[in-house]
């Protein structure tokens, strides 16, 4: 898939992604061995853009479950379709059910959800786990099988195997801890807050009509955001937003007026807008 972390850095920055060395680093091993890439870090830092971005080097079809509170088996392996196997059911009802059985549990009538789907067939697939940390503990237990092995087991059907692995990214925004047995299968990857430079990189890639001074501002006034006792600090994302909103305001410097009127593009709680207008020497920016 890579030929060095160099080529990572480079073909990911096509994409408009700028990786870190750490990252480069992180996502060539686990394309060369093989083992899924576990991505731990705040949101808006660029995990999930992260699966995305490898998905579009690689050219290939890129395949998410989206964690929530409740996600079950039928939502990430597969289920079956019940509407359809009572149709056929009762168009059978003179069969005797060894007949019918053998139809209803059958390919026809399996609904493939996104674990399942990532291990079959032959072509090249990304598999985004995203925000891993929100679904229940025992999901996890469904992971380990396909994660180990590559393969998900269908009691009707048998085991189904890999032909190609799927890249796979996990990522988790550590509101709870992962279990030892599924970090174990995994490379690990925290991406943090880009400094400075990097930050400015971002903008200037993302937004490149904004001045170039107005924009090291920016990401001053950022850095000093997220060393405040937020509720909330703000992602690269929202730096990101806020250089757009800057450009649509027609600004030229981010004095007291302009600052105050669009806290609400980086922060998203009225205490941390409060706590940040008082704090925030706006004047000297």
């Amino acid at each position: 898939m890579f030929t060095s972390v160099d080529d990572v850095t480079a073909r990911l920055a096509e994409t408009g992604y700028l990786a870190s060395p750490a990252v480069a680093t992180t996502v060539f091993l686990a394309a060369r061995l093989g083992k899924p890439l576990l991505v731990e870090g705040p949101a808006g830092v660029g995990k999930t853009e992260l699966a995305k971005a490898v998905a579009a080097i690689s050219d290939a079809r890129l395949i998410r479950l989206q964690c929530y509170e409740g996600v079950d088996e039928s939502r990430a392996l597969y289920e079956w379709n019940h509407a359809k196997q009572l149709l056929r059911i009762t168009a059978g009802r003179d069969e005797t059910w060894d007949q019918t059985r053998t139809d209803v549990f059958s390919e026809e009538f399996l609904l493939t959800r996104p674990l399942l789907a990532a291990i079959r067939g032959d072509d090249a697939k990304v598999l985004l786990i995203d925000e891993m940390d929100k679904a229940d503990v025992e999901v996890e237990g469904l992971l380990l099988e396909v994660l180990s092995d590559f393969q998900v087991t269908v009691p009707e059907l048998g085991t189904i195997s890999a032909t190609r692995r799927p890249f796979v990214v996990l990522t988790s925004n550590a509101s709870r801890e992962l279990s030892e047995a599924l970090r174990r299968r995994c490379l690990f990857l925290h991406i943090g807050f880009p400094d400075e430079e990097l930050e400015r990189r971002i903008v200037a890639l993302k937004v490149p009509e904004l001045d170039a001074v107005l924009a090291e501002s920016l990401v001053r006034v950022v850095g000093a955001l997220r060393a405040m006792d937020l509720r909330k600090v703000p992602s690269v994302a929202e730096t990101v937003d806020w250089a757009r909103t800057l450009l649509a305001l027609g600004a030229d410097r981010l004095d007291e007026e302009v600052v105050r009127a669009s806290l609400g593009v980086v922060l998203k709680h009225q205490e941390d807008v409060d706590r940040a207008a008082a704090k925030l020497e706006l004047g000297a920016v």
